[in-house]
């Protein structure tokens, strides 16, 4: 037996992607703010998309400034995580509040990544849409990198704890990695 899901909540059917930290610059700030809708959109080239809210910091600074970085948390950062999605980039300085440290792109002029991430995804703004709510940002990867050892071509999962955001306050992170062959 199947039990009616209300439609706001559909999407927490599909939603359990690991979250990743995006940061965003504009001229002297920063910000940082948590994101669980993300897809890669195409190979060649690399495409990556974010969707975020209208109402973030991030959604204006990534507007005026066509960059952003996608980085990398593991468990470790859970509870930092959770902070920069809770709070604005508008009153807090988040790096400084959740105890991040900003560290100097390869690549891109202004916005940082986050130093204790696992990995980071330097991109360039390809395209925007608005869709309702928010803005979807296509990016154009122009730079990766990860910590040694635990990404060769996929994430190494005993090295490795992704988060996943259920919904709501729930949370879990990766287990066991099964390798599938057919």
């Amino acid at each position: 037996m199947k039990i009616e899901v209300p439609k706001e909540k559909a999407l927490r059917f599909i939603n359990s992607g690991n979250l990743i930290l995006v940061t965003s610059a504009y001229k002297d700030k920063t910000d940082i703010v948590t994101v669980a809708w993300h897809s890669p959109l195409c190979r060649k080239p690399p495409l990556t998309g974010i969707s975020i809210a209208k109402s973030h910091l991030t959604c204006e600074f990534i507007g005026k400034s066509g960059e952003f970085i996608i980085n990398i948390p593991g468990e470790p950062l859970l509870k930092e995580t959770v902070l920069c999605g809770s709070v604005s980039g508008r009153e807090r300085e988040k790096f400084s509040e959740a105890g991040l440290t900003p560290v100097k792109a390869k690549r891109l002029v202004r916005t940082p990544v986050i130093g204790e991430c696992a990995g980071h995804i330097e991109c360039y703004v390809r395209d925007t849409k608005e869709y309702g709510d928010h803005i979807l940002f296509s990016g154009e990867v122009i730079y990766a990198e990860a910590e040694e050892g635990i990404f060769r071509e996929y994430w190494d999962t005993d090295g490795i704890k992704l988060i996943y955001h259920l919904g709501g306050s729930r949370f879990t992170t990766s287990g066991k990695t099964v390798d599938m062959r057919l």
